[in-house]
């Protein structure tokens, strides 16, 4: 044994393992499914409780005013463009490429919180265009706050259909099937 093996004091014994009948009492009873927590509301939105009207009035506020300063930064960039004197062409195409860009990112958010997009879906070759006109996207989340939370709706009605099978599930079952007995021939 070594100096080191011998300076460590020992460990506290390990707990015991709890009986069989305490492991069934503390397993976890099962209520349903879980809702979807969304992104700055959480679960909130389930019962409408726990500050959800001011989470709602403050994302809508933090989103327009992120849409306003976004818009003072690309119109700084747009004047930095006429100081450096690119020409006609390039400060119109720079306009219409941010407004185009803008409207994909606006519809695409919108659509987004009504529905799932398709795995095979071509989101991902879309995300750099969305980017580029992030204040599109900060639009829809503005206006969608103003009737709920951005998800819910999509989020509710999955919630729900989740639900109601689990209660058509459980309400199925009589019982432990283990301890029923076998029907007898005659």
């Amino acid at each position: 044994m070594s100096d080191d093996q011998r300076d460590q004091t020992p460990a506290e014994p390990a707990a015991e393992a709890p009986a069989p009948a305490q492991a069934q009492a503390q397993a976890p009873v099962t209520t349903g499914p879980e809702p979807e927590p969304l992104r700055f509301f959480g679960t909130t939105w389930v019962n409408h409780d726990g500050g959800y009207g001011l989470r709602r009035v403050g994302v809508a506020a933090g989103a327009l005013a992120a849409a306003v300063i976004g818009a003072f930064l690309l119109r700084f960039s747009y004047e930095g463009l006429e100081i450096g004197n690119v020409g006609p062409f390039l400060s119109i195409s720079v306009v219409v490429l941010f407004a185009i860009a803008s409207s994909i990112a606006f519809v695409k958010a919108w659509e987004s919180f009504t529905r799932r997009p398709n795995p095979s879906s071509d989101e991902a070759a879309l995300k750099g265009l969305k980017a580029i006109g992030f204040i599109g996207g900060l639009i829809a989340y503005f206006l969608r706050c103003l009737v709920e939370a951005p998800g819910e709706k999509l989020a509710r009605a999955e919630y729900e259909r989740a639900t109601a099978e689990f209660a058509r599930r459980r309400s199925s079952r009589t019982g432990n099937p283990a301890t029923r007995r076998t029907k007898r021939k005659k």
